[in-house]
């Protein structure tokens, strides 16, 4: 590992949520070696039908990094079902200096047995699936529980990617990339929390959210289960 340029592990599988994973890349990318990992080196099409190729696969990513990442995405359940990447994420997870992800990815890293103890956050309309894989739900943007950093839902990828590059390269380096990506958010409506969008619209998004995703709460249960048996 390098402390200079450090090495990053970014886990792709189909669905996943592209900002998810480009907003940590878009910060990461000028300062750090960075691998998109996947099964193949074919295009995996994301929830949004954009296509990102990876660089590496199962096989051949390198084993000893310095910052494994998970995005989430409506294909979380895709990944939670899929021994040959929690496998692969357990193991890289099992060295890495910081274990990290962003939305539902988080839920990836619990289904691995990398977030037993630990406060992690996720997309507010998820947080009640981290406990079930023995993590403590922790509604922030970005939660830092020791190595572990993970990140609320997909636009929180920006804020938490410039906390783990000032993690790595320290604050100094993190600042500069603020503004050299001109990160100065100024949303047009205050709505994007649960907490300020009021009950009516909250409940709205919760059901479509939620409702294309009843498969992830089956496999949190399963995995959950094998857990309890193990």
């Amino acid at each position: 590992m390098s402390a200079e340029r450090p090495v990053v592990a970014m886990l792709l599988y189909p669905g996943f949520t592209h900002l998810d994973l480009i907003g940590p890349h878009a910060v990461w990318s000028p300062w750090a070696e960075i691998h998109l990992v996947w099964r193949t080196l074919d295009p995996v099409a994301s929830d949004s039908g954009l296509e990102v190729l990876p660089t590496t696969t199962f096989a051949d990513c390198p084993r000893d990094v310095d910052v494994l990442f998970v995005p989430g995405g409506t294909g979380t359940t895709t990944a939670l079902l899929d021994r040959e990447a929690l496998a692969l994420t357990a193991e890289l997870g099992a060295t890495a200096r910081y274990v990290t992800s962003v939305c539902t990815g988080s839920l990836v890293l619990g289904g691995a047995g990398l977030l037993d103890g630990y406060r992690a956050g996720t997309h507010w309309a998820f947080r009640e699936l981290l406990a079930p894989l023995g993590a403590e739900a922790v509604a922030e943007r970005v939660v830092t529980d020791r190595n572990r950093i993970t990140g609320g839902g997909v636009t929180a990828g920006i804020d938490f990617g410039l906390t783990v590059l000032a993690e790595l390269l320290g604050e100094e380096r993190a600042r500069f990339t603020q503004l050299g990506l001109e990160y100065d958010p100024a949303p047009p409506f205050d709505c994007g929390s649960p907490e300020k969008a009021g009950p009516e619209l909250v409940a709205q998004v919760r059901g479509a959210f939620v409702g294309e995703n009843g498969k992830m709460e089956d496999a949190v249960a399963a995995l959950a289960a094998a857990r309890s048996r193990a």
